[in-house]
Parts: C-alpha cells; sequence; structure tokens
C-alpha cells in the first residue's frame, strides 16, 4: 500500500468574499494533517493558503511552503512552516507539482487556474498520474467541470479526461478519496 507524502493545496491568496472559502480552507489543512501526510503550498501567510497552512500545522501537521523572493512582500512569508524561497514562479510551481503525490484544489483565482491547467496537462501528457481532487465550496468549481466537459463533447480534449480528477463537498472526503487513489 503507498504512503501519501504530500498533498499539494491549490487556493487562492486571497480569502474570498464567502467566509465558507476560509473555513474550507481550514478544515484542508486539519484533514491533511490528520492523514498524516505533510501540506504542500505556496508559501504565504495570507488568503486561503494561510489559513490551509496554518491550520495544518497547529492540528499538528507538516508543512512545505514554496515562494519567490518577489512574492514575500506581498503574500508575506509563513514563518512557522519549512519554506523554500525560489526564484521564479515557474520553479515555485515545477517544485509544488514534485513535492506533491497528489493535488487538492480549493478556490482561487487566476494563479490557482494556471496551477491546476498545468498539473492537468502534465497529467493529460503523461508526466505524472497524480491524484486531483477539487473542493467545491457552494459549488465553486460547477462553471469550471462545465467548460471542460465542453472542451471534451468539441473534441479538444479526449473523451473522458475529466473522469481523472475528483470532486467533493468535505475536505475530509476530499483527502480521504485522494489517500484511497494514491493506496490503490
Amino acid at each position: 500500500m503507498a504512503k501519501v507524502r504530500s498533498i499539494g493545496v491549490f487556493c487562492g491568496s486571497a480569502a474570498g468574499r464567502d467566509p465558507a472559502y476560509g473555513r474550507a480552507a481550514k478544515s484542508a489543512g486539519e484533514a491533511i494533517a490528520d492523514s498524516g501526510s505533510r501540506l504542500v503550498y505556496g508559501g504565504g501567510d495570507v488568503g486561503l493558503m494561510g489559513i490551509a497552512a496554518k491550520s495544518a500545522l497547529e492540528a499538528g501537521g507538516k508543512v512545505l511552503g514554496v515562494i519567490p523572493e518577489f512574492m514575500i512582500r506581498t503574500e508575506g512569508l509563513y514563518e512557522d512552516a519549512e519554506t523554500r524561497v525560489v526564484t521564479t514562479m515557474s520553479i515555485r510551481k515545477n517544485m509544488l507539482i514534485e513535492e506533491s503525490d497528489a493535488f487538492l484544489i480549493l478556490p482561487g483565482g487566476v494563479g490557482t487556474l494556471e496551477e491546476i491547467f498545468d498539473v492537468l496537462s502534465r497529467q493529460r501528457l503523461s508526466q505524472h498520474d497524480k491524484p486531483v481532487a477539487f473542493l467545491d465550496v457552494d459549488e465553486f468549481w460547477g462553471p469550471f467541470f462545465k467548460l471542460l466537459l465542453r472542451t471534451e463533447q468539441e473534441g479538444f480534449t479526449p473523451d473522458g479526461f475529466h473522469d481523472h480528477v475528483t470532486i467533493h463537498n468535505t475536505a475530509s472526503e476530499a483527502v480521504e478519496r485522494l489517500l484511497g487513489k494514491l493506496a490503490a
């Protein structure tokens, strides 16, 4: 049975308008810590990513942050977590992907979408076979999956591509799914 070492969390560096997003990030950090996995994230101490990292550490978990030096001014640096400071966003994203055995996606903006598409593109190109789970807070990801399905229907994406990801309503359910997928 494979042991999950790390779960990469992609989410907003902002907290969003709905307090449910922050609650979901807190639950995600706690669920990852409770699973014995390390939370890998973008390294800042703001927004949903800061909430998830702090919650994981407070729950006794391990956290690895990866942040470009130039972003420390705007996103801060979570001093209590192990942090790797890198020079570029590309290095950051590559390290986040390499250090993660699975991915948990929470609500976020353009940066989160860019990370998602990179992970899904690499998966499509057989560069990894790491499971991906979305935490669908208040149906946040509905339009995204509608778009993915449309790209399949129109022949731009292979049929069944969206089957490689799962959508969940709770963090504990998403983490359990990721753990089960890796152990299979």
